[in-house]
């Protein structure tokens, strides 16, 4: 019996979904497809292959590395670099030792890089020399010095280097470790033992780091792999490694259940698609500013896609007219709603038939009903929780793949949870009458105008309705009436003014929810995923 099987859980929780097994640690994925497909791809980059047999030898390899530099568990290692299977294996052995890992995004000001460095004070930071032709070397040494971090670089030969070491050399200390050594290390790591800090947005206020766990990643990545069972599965990762959309709903998915992982370090439309092409995509997935601008480049036509078999968005609602754009691609689809302390969906709607108009009402009504692994309550403003339909409320979730709180922050972490246990979102949503959970707005973005409470989403919504409408952003800014009013900020079709949408949202909203000003942009500024920055929009809105 190998060692990988003989860490499956005890026989009193384990199940197997399909071909995938329940294992302890998300290291272990790479371990078990090391044995069972060796030669499998595992992940691409620039069309080179890493196999899964290559995945785990280099993770082993690493992790001895890391042993014998001290790593030891709950100690904290650090990576700056792009989505590429260097980040892979670094993350993968970074579990497989019991410690933590914290994934920094290049595009990241050296401020926004120390704010986080400086909280999770790693014992180990691993970079990339150069991203997209920028060095990093002077950024990663003050980085490491300001908190006593060893420095290993990607990319590097210089052997002299006093401030850090080659990742080659680093790898070769761990030579001397004995299986023995690593074994152990692996058995002394649980499942609910974390793995993983994933620093929020930041998109009202400083980041806050939630702490999330092996189970916390695996167990999604199984049921999420259910419909998939006999097919190929292949997904294109570009977002940042330090998004809980790139290590959780792509790199754990795609590892748990065997896949091949594309990579693409650099994401433009162009490449994007050329990658799908050449690397068989099979699900496709990513969040709803990238398909509109996908579906609106001339090379979307002209791009063989027949490999993808289901199209899956998240992260926000997606417009009807883009939803149509993609059925020619795939006509299973599919959404779901989870935050970053979720690690994983809360709700999804599962495979979704996409053909035609009426279908598309449907798949934008929801995002479809609470998972296997959590539970959904809605609580209402005046405390009570929302038993009827249609009526909102803020979606309080819990279950087994839940964050363990957020680092340095116990305040924040009793704030974000109820008397009895339960994770408050901090989303609005209202349940449809066949069950289906409907997102309806966010209570930090909701603003009181006259004295009503207006939640933006619903705004956005009819607006987004509005057949010139490609996207919409409202928030709300000081009025000296109203208290509040809200500001929405489009991206249109040409020929659109704002008298034509104030008509429009008469029709379709109370007069209190109508936006007092109506901002047409070309574009509108976005966080490092794709996200609107809402932050940005007040500030403009304000200032206007």
């Amino acid at each position: 019996m190998s060692s990988v099987q003989q860490r499956l859980m005890p026989s009193s929780t384990a199940s197997a979904v399909g071909d995938s097994p329940l294992l302890t640690l998300i290291s272990d994925y790479a371990a078990w497809y090391g044995e069972q497909t060796p030669d499998a791809p595992a992940a691409t980059l620039d069309g080179q292959v890493q196999t899964y047999a290559e995945l785990a030898h280099g993770v082993d390899a690493l992790a001895r590395a890391m042993i014998a530099a001290g790593v030891g568990k709950g100690d904290r290692v650090a990576m700056l670099a792009p989505p590429s299977p260097d980040f892979l294996t670094v993350f993968l052995a970074t579990a497989a030792v019991g410690a933590i890992w914290v994934g920094l995004n290049p595009r990241y000001r050296y401020e926004e890089l120390a704010y986080v460095v400086s909280d999770c004070a790693p014992r180990l930071i691993i970079g990339r020399r150069r991203v997209a032709g920028r060095d990093y070397v002077e950024d990663l040494e003050a980085l490491a010095a300001e908190v006593s971090a060893d420095l290993v670089l990607i990319g590097e030969d210089d052997l002299d280097a006093r401030a850090h070491l080659p990742l080659s050399v680093y790898v070769a200390q761990g030579e001397a470790v004995p299986d023995e050594a690593l074994t152990e290390r692996k058995r002394s790591v649980w499942t609910r033992d974390p793995c993983l800090i994933v620093y929020t947005s930041g998109s009202t206020g400083k980041p806050k780091g939630a702490v999330l766990h092996h189970e916390g990643l695996i167990l999604p990545a199984l049921e999420q792999g259910e419909p998939l069972r006999g097919e190929p599965l292949c997904m294109l990762n570009y977002l940042p490694i330090n998004h809980i959309g790139c290590v959780g709903d792509i790199t754990a998915m795609v590892l748990v259940n065997g896949g091949k992982l594309a990579f693409l370090e650099q994401f433009d439309v162009e490449t994007g698609l050329n990658t799908m092409a050449s690397e068989g995509v099979t699900l496709w997935g990513t969040v709803p500013s990238v398909f509109e601008m996908t579906v609106a480049h001339s090379a979307f036509t002209q791009t063989n896609l027949s490999a993808v078999r289901r199209v899956f968005w998240g992260g926000a609602a997606m417009p009807a007219p883009t939803i149509k754009a993609l059925i020619p691609v795939a006509t299973c689809m599919g959404t779901n709603y989870g935050l970053t302390e979720s690690c994983g969906p809360i709700a999804a709607t599962g495979d979704m038939t996409v053909q035609d108009d009426a279908d598309v009402v449907f798949a934008t009504a929801s995002v479809g009903r609470p998972t296997r692994h959590y539970e959904v309550r809605l609580r209402a403003e005046d405390g009570s929780l929302v038993e009827n339909a249609g009526v909102d409320g803020e979606i309080e979730a819990k279950g087994a793949p839940l964050f363990l709180g957020y680092w340095n922050r116990p305040d924040a972490t009793a704030d974000a949870f109820t008397k009895d246990g339960w994770f408050r979102t901090g989303d609005v949503g209202a349940w449809l009458d066949d069950g289906r959970l409907r997102i309806t707005g966010r209570l930090k973005e909701m603003y009181k105008s006259g004295g009503y409470n207006v939640y933006p989403r619903e705004i956005e919504i009819a607006l987004e309705g509005h057949p010139a409408i490609t996207e919409a952003a409202v928030v709300g800014i000081p009025d000296p009436v109203w208290g509040e009013v809200g500001v929405a900020f489009v991206i249109a079709r040409a020929g659109v003014d704002a008298a034509q949408l104030q008509a429009h949202c008469r029709q379709r909203l109370a007069n209190y929810k109508i936006p007092k000003r109506f901002v047409i942009e070309p574009d509108l500024p976005r966080l490092p995923v794709g996200k609107v920055d809402k932050m940005a929009l007040r500030r403009l809105a304000v200032e206007d």
